[in-house]
């Protein structure tokens, strides 16, 4: 195998990381709306009301994991971004540096 065959970006790689952003979004709601389910199940069948406050919270709960596993897999996606020479300008001069090219 060539390095063009190893290097070579699959077609619909975009539309992937897309969708993984999208369904981030959708396991939020249906996190929450599960955990109100659960918690109105659970006032029904206990006749407390704090059981719905219970769901609601475990719907939260399991939101806020969500986005800390898309947040966790986002990270190890992007580490050693910072040893990659191709940023290593910007990390040692900052945004801010002039070049004398940029002069009209």
């Amino acid at each position: 195998m060539s390095n063009e065959e190893v290097n070579k970006k699959p077609k619909h790689q975009d539309k992937i990381q897309a969708l993984d952003s999208l369904s981030l979004g959708i396991s939020m709601v249906v996190a929450v709306a599960m955990g109100v389910g659960i918690g109105m199940l659970l006032k029904d069948w206990t006749g407390q009301t704090w059981t719905l406050w219970l769901g609601v919270f475990w719907g939260l709960a399991a939101a806020g994991l969500n986005i800390y596993k898309a947040y966790k897999r986002a990270q190890k996606t992007y580490e050693g971004l910072e040893n990659d020479p191709r940023y290593a300008h910007r990390a040692k001069y900052g945004d801010n540096d002039k070049d004398d090219d940029d002069d009209y």
